[in-house]
């Protein structure tokens, strides 16, 4: 057993209403040629909206138009906007009348039969509370496009957030880089005379300071931030408006007039007696006035939510370009750094390994001073006499002794020799990059 489902479609670009019958397992791309064909609105431009605010998903088959077990299988409603256009034209014609019922509206002083007037009275009021319906389906389709515009405009809060941490992290970060490169640059100074330099590496430096200060455009968010104050402080003020609640009490006064004028008819008895419908007509005229003013107020009120809503719609890409500017400026600053820290380092091993080479020098030159001549002084006797040859000769443990030095010397002069290849490799090294 197949259940068929009904979606009705109101087109608020003219306040007319199509129904289509939806096929199972419909697509929504299916259910839009469709309405594409009845209405002239292009797939492209069609932006069909729930009672929600909701968009319907292009993924999702058509049936998500309609809940099951909520409300009356036939009484869904989607709205239909037209997203090439942001001015609504309304207010649009009222339904138009029966025959019946025009009829009376055109000599409403015509007397007739009671039964008669009955059946005429019937139809005008059903076209009286048909007026008030169309008024509360557009306006309906109005807080569909209220609702939409929030949810936009909470995504543009959510994305002007992200941009303005973004922001506010590149200014700290710049601020921490300018500090520390012009410190690094006065001590750098100061170490020249006597200790290291290198001039590319200098004026890599001063091209990083420089490059910083360009990086420091891209957190200037300024200009965008004053539109989506203004465009914030707009959209307030729209559901604020007067015109974004329901204005149709006049017209549910007026329909309840109608029903109670019909009720009185309905209880006079239906004998040859005959009456005019002045007061219904005067109903009828007072309703359809009513409509049309509220109608107009609405669909201006209509046009700027979607005015609002495209701004938000051309803001969007902007601040996704803002924020990819941030991201690589904080990128490039962060890169700067870390290669500046890692120059400084470099440095810093450089200058330690030649502290290491002197020490190592110094020290080696001292013991081979002071090794030998202790080793080979002659032995001092305690008479006149020479001493025996033998006893000038070193102990075999102090020639081992002597022989270990002359390694160690060796070994260190290697050690040297290879330290100071390596500082020149360096320092070569720096000066090409």
């Amino acid at each position: 057993l197949v259940f068929l489902q009904i979606v009705h479609i109101l087109n608020m670009t003219s306040a007319k209403i199509v129904s289509f019958l939806l096929h199972p397992e419909e697509s929504l791309h299916s259910l839009q040629n469709r309405i594409e064909f009845e209405t002239g609105i292009s797939t492209g431009n069609q932006e069909l909206l729930l009672e929600t605010g909701i968009c319907l998903d292009p993924r999702k088959p058509a049936s998500q138009c309609v809940i099951d077990g909520v409300r009356g299988w036939d009484s869904y409603m989607v709205y239909l906007f037209d997203k090439s256009k942001t001015v609504y034209d309304g207010p649009f014609a009222s339904r138009s009348l029966s025959d019946c019922v025009n009829y009376i509206v055109q000599d409403s002083k015509i007397q007739l039969p009671i039964p008669q007037l009955r059946k005429v009275w019937a139809e005008a009021v059903h076209y009286v509370i048909g007026l008030k319906e169309d008024y509360s389906r557009l306006f309906q389709g109005q807080r569909a496009a209220m609702l939409s515009l929030l949810r936009y405009n909470a995504n543009l809060i959510k994305m002007k957030n992200n941009m303005v941490s973004a922001s506010q992290q590149l200014k700290a970060k710049l601020e921490f880089f300018h500090q520390s490169i012009r410190l690094d640059l006065e001590r750098y100074s100061d170490q020249m005379a006597y200790g290291i330099s290198s001039e590319k590496m200098l004026k890599a430096w001063k091209e990083m300071e420089e490059k910083a200060s360009q990086c420091a455009q891209a957190e200037d968010i300024g200009y965008l931030d004053e539109q989506i104050m203004a465009l914030h402080t707009e959209i307030v003020e729209l559901q604020k408006s007067p015109y974004a609640r329901r204005q149709g009490e006049v017209m549910e006064s007026l329909e309840q007039r109608a029903i109670d004028l019909y009720k009185q008819l309905k209880t006079r008895p239906p004998d040859h007696a005959y009456s005019d419908s002045t007061d219904m007509v005067k109903i009828i005229v007072q309703t359809v006035q009513s409509q049309d003013r509220v109608l107009k107020e609405l669909f201006g009120h209509l046009s700027k939510l979607l005015g609002c809503k495209q701004k938000i719609i051309d803001l969007l890409p902007e601040i996704e370009v803002a924020l990819n500017n941030i991201k690589e400026a904080d990128n490039s600053v962060m890169q700067m750094q870390g290669k500046r820290q890692r120059e400084i380092w470099h440095l810093l091993k450089i200058a330690c390994t030649q502290s290491s080479s002197r020490s190592l020098v110094s020290s080696s030159l001292e013991g081979t001073a002071s090794t030998p001549a202790a080793t080979w002084l002659p032995q001092s006797s305690s008479g006149n006499s020479a001493p025996h040859p033998l006893s000038s000769l070193a102990a075999p443990e102090d020639g081992e002794s002597f022989v270990e030095v002359i390694r160690e010397n060796v070994n260190y002069l290697e050690l040297f020799s290879s330290i100071l290849q390596e500082v020149r490799q360096e320092q070569n090294s720096m000066m090409v990059s």
